[in-house]
């Protein structure tokens, strides 16, 4: 069956659905959104962009809304994109457009929407980043138990910054690089760090470790082939815990990979290591920090999870600008494709064993030692 005449049955068959979500928005609760007729979700899906329609060209939210699937459509104006249902397991999507404020806002007025119950729901951010080369292989999965913001800093062009400092970044209420002691992760200035659940974190990891394989290909095999200099990317993709380093500004190089490698130390006293680059992620996490403190969503029940579309540095003989260039205009060697299957994988294995299994998870977290 075609996709657009499934869609036209699924239109019908959830007719009624549709006319009581699209019959409310975020103006006002009418009588279809009174607390008990609100709609309860088990599972928000968070993904960032897509490259086309929700169904044609690959992204993040495309690769749910076709796989898993998520096949309503819900009117989401207060928002960057329309909203996707699965009525069948109660999971939710949403595209909340790239960057940290476009994923704050975004969130916020999806947890503030009158059509939905979201004060059970899990939710996952299911993207691709760039990975650390001394971390894994390019592909690979990781769920992050710390998220740290790189924003957040005072910074000096690299041009004038001091004989002997190692980067020009510099902690906000310091005036020296990673200078001690570590200032409050939380303080006037934002949340440089967040730490979300950490045995809901190792049960999902340990949870994808036992289910998931992530496939090879042969695209994998020639990125790798190029990062030979660095051990741990020499295997095909793995599910990983490792931690985001979140910040709106796109960046490229080994000295500032050092640097992302440090500041994610220095904020977690040594207790969480650099894994992925990524935008959103600190701007997700706050915004459902401030939620959870008017119990409109549950913190404890919020995962993070990234695949890597390409390493943060360049390959042996490769500059940054030259990796820089190729990441611009997509003419180098990237595992985009396979980070977006392999995030759906390792994502929708876990939602999927939650929605499932909701008598045994709607009142009780999943955790690991």
């Amino acid at each position: 069956m075609g996709w657009t005449v499934w869609q036209h049955c699924l239109r019908l068959s959830y007719a009624p659905l549709l006319l009581a979500l699209a019959g409310s928005n975020a103006r006002g609760a009418g009588p279809e959104t009174a607390p008990d007729s609100r709609l309860p979700i088990r599972f928000v899906v968070v993904t960032t962009f897509d490259t086309g329609d929700d169904t044609g060209a690959p992204g993040e939210f495309n690769t749910w809304v076709v796989n898993y699937p998520l096949p309503v459509v819900i009117p989401f104006p207060q928002g960057y994109h329309h909203l996707r249902y699965n009525p069948d397991k109660h999971v939710l999507g949403i595209e909340t457009g790239e960057g940290p404020t476009r994923m704050a806002a975004s969130i916020t007025a999806l947890a503030n929407d009158p059509r939905f119950d979201l004060t059970r729901a899990y939710w996952i951010l299911a993207g691709i980043g760039g990975i650390d080369p001394n971390a894994g292989p390019a592909g690979s999965a990781s769920w992050a138990e710390y998220v740290a913001d790189g924003d957040l800093a005072y910074e000096i062009d690299a041009r004038e910054i001091p004989s002997g400092w190692s980067t020009g970044y510099v902690p906000l209420g310091r005036s020296t690089p990673y200078q001690k002691p570590t200032p409050p992760a939380s303080s006037i200035n934002g949340e440089n760090l967040f730490h979300l659940n950490a045995g809901f974190v190792r049960w999902a990891f340990q949870f994808d470790h036992a289910h998931v394989t992530l496939p090879d290909t042969a695209k994998l095999q020639s990125l790798r082939a190029l990062y030979r200099a660095y051990p741990k990317t020499q295997s095909p993709p793995l599910i990983l815990k490792g931690d985001t380093l979140a910040a709106g500004t796109f960046w490229v190089g080994g000295l500032l990979n050092t640097w992302a490698e440090n500041w994610v130390s220095y904020w977690s006293h040594g207790r969480a290591t650099f894994t992925m680059s990524a935008e959103e992620d600190a701007g997700y996490m706050q915004a459902l920090t401030f939620l959870s403190q008017v119990h409109a969503i549950d913190i404890d029940r919020v995962l993070d999870l990234r695949a890597a579309s390409d390493f943060t540095v360049p390959h042996p003989g490769q500059t940054p600008a030259q990796l820089l260039a190729q990441d611009s205009t997509g003419t180098g060697v990237s595992a985009f494709d396979e980070s977006l299957q392999d995030v759906y994988l390792a994502g929708s294995a876990v939602v999927n064993e939650i929605v499932d299994q909701w008598d045994r998870y709607e009142s009780r977290t999943p955790s690991a030692p």
